[in-house]
């Protein structure tokens, strides 16, 4: 067993054209089942721990793994973030980090790697980890 949204408290993507990154992450919020993008102002977007700006003066290089419930969430993540103007960076399938390593890689906009994983058949203890200020 092991645990899991103990370490990142959040993720900063700097972005060269934000109106193109709100439409490919919205895509990809679709076809991942997540609630979407939150419209925070004109100016950024939060999706959970992602905070997405326009960058000022550099834009960000990261390799990002979305959490898929099935492999067809695998697939329509592909699908959807290739119409919403990512590049393939690896078609849907079995990968060599374990047996039940099924995922997808895309660029997005900027050239950030985007991956969506599945390694069903597990089990969560919980959907999602619940934080409340206090």
């Amino acid at each position: 067993m092991y645990h899991l949204g103990r370490v990142i408290d959040h993720i900063h993507l700097r972005v060269s054209d934000l109106e193109a990154s709100r439409r490919f992450y919205r895509a990809i919020c679709d076809a991942l089942h997540l609630e979407g993008v939150f419209e925070h102002g004109p100016d950024h977007f939060v999706i959970d721990e992602i905070y997405v700006d326009a960058a000022s003066d550099y834009v960000s290089r990261i390799h990002l793994a979305f959490q898929a419930r099935s492999r067809e969430d695998v697939d329509a993540f592909h699908r959807l973030a290739l119409e919403a103007g990512g590049r393939s960076n690896g078609a849907p399938g079995l990968r060599p980090y374990h047996d039940r390593y099924y995922a997808a890689f895309v660029f997005d906009p900027d050239g950030n790697n985007i991956e969506a994983v599945c390694d069903a058949p597990s089990f969560r203890s919980a959907a999602s980890v619940v934080v409340e200020r206090t």
